[in-house]
């Protein structure tokens, strides 16, 4: 079967024949139906070397840990599934018996650096393949929704709920206001998660003039980027600040802007990983603002945002590619052309 393969550090991964593989005891075997490319993916082939990143992501093996697919066949000890069912795949695998684990929280499982891989497509074979093999467990039923559209929900959707949860409770409410900052695949679930969630007023802010306008049709209120965007963000909520903060960026100039426009007791949760810093200082921060981050979500969240997804509350915006196309979605996100989540359908749509 064909599969986009992790060969080496600092190279770009390579689309090879590789042997089809075959469950063991509790897994079982996807088709694969989506595989999403993520910018994660891009730092292990591009940004990671022998002595920088984690120990269990060295090379070599198959990309992909935004996956969905139908059953295609299943593993000693696995039942309670019909071949040609489709599923969602929890993509984070913990070692499955520490307190993290029970929980369905493998991204913080606490002997994750005695592990041999994070997750699929995380040091273990994921899913830029034709078939994957994935743990029974870690399977969430789709139903008669689109696997294709659905594979990005299972990390660009996940992570931004994940971190909205944690900020709820100061979301319930009249006169509240939530703010997104990064309007890309995301930003832009971010948005409608909000939405369906919380009747908070969605503030959502960007360079880009398309992705502003995405989010803009889907209800929230944009400040565009640029000289005055604090002072305009504070205009919005009357002047009390931002109860809720999702900054999917993560360089210093976001996490600043997002402290500078929250309220006193409100939430700034930075989700993305691009290593910016913050000076915090007592006098500048509002009273009791918490600034947190948070990674990717737990199997239980992720049934949840499935459920969204399937009563149309939100829609993964994609681009799909055929499986030899699979590297030039990669070379799309890389360079900067995507304006959608790239799929890969191996098997078409």
């Amino acid at each position: 079967m064909k599969a986009v393969v992790f060969d080496q550090f600092k190279t770009f991964p390579t689309l090879k024949d590789v042997e089809k593989p075959t469950p063991g005891p509790g897994e079982v075997l996807l088709k694969v139906a989506g595989a999403g490319a993520c910018h994660s993916d891009v730092a292990i082939f591009s940004e990671f070397t022998e002595d920088f990143g984690p120990a269990q992501m060295k090379p070599s093996f198959t990309l992909g840990h935004e996956n969905s697919g139908w059953i295609e066949e299943m593993g000693p000890g696995v039942e309670g599934f019909e071949k040609g069912d489709a599923f969602l795949v929890y993509g984070p695998i913990g070692c499955g018996h520490c307190k993290a684990c029970s929980r369905g929280q493998d991204t913080y499982c606490e002997n994750a650096a005695g592990m041999r891989y994070l997750g699929t497509g995380l040091g273990r074979d994921g899913g830029m393949a034709e078939y994957m093999v994935v743990p029974a467990r870690n399977l969430v039923p789709l139903g008669e929704a689109d696997p294709v559209a659905a594979a990005p929900l299972s990390d660009a959707g996940l992570t931004p709920y994940h971190a909205i949860k944690k900020s709820l409770h100061l979301l319930g409410g009249g006169d509240k206001f939530a703010l997104v900052i990064g309007l890309g695949g995301l930003g832009q679930l971010a948005v409608q998660i909000l939405t369906a969630l919380t009747g908070a007023t969605v503030i959502a802010t960007d360079t880009k003039e398309e992705a502003m306008k995405a989010a803009e049709a889907r209800g929230a209120v944009i400040v565009p980027g640029g000289e005055g965007q604090a002072e305009k963000i504070r205009e919005i909520t009357g002047g009390k600040g931002v109860d809720a903060v999702v900054d999917l960026v993560g360089v210093g100039p976001t996490i600043e802007l997002g402290m500078s426009v929250a309220a006193s007791q409100g939430r700034v949760t930075v989700v993305g990983i691009a290593g910016g810093n913050y000076q915090w200082n007592f006098y500048t921060t509002p009273y009791e603002t918490e600034l947190a981050n948070t990674y990717w979500g737990t199997i239980e969240e992720l049934h949840e945002v499935v459920a969204l997804y399937r009563a149309g509350k939100i829609e993964p915006d994609v681009q799909v590619y055929a499986m030899d196309e699979a590297l030039q979605a990669y070379h799309d996100l890389h360079d900067g052309k995507l304006s959608a989540r790239a799929v890969v359908a191996p098997h078409g749509r």
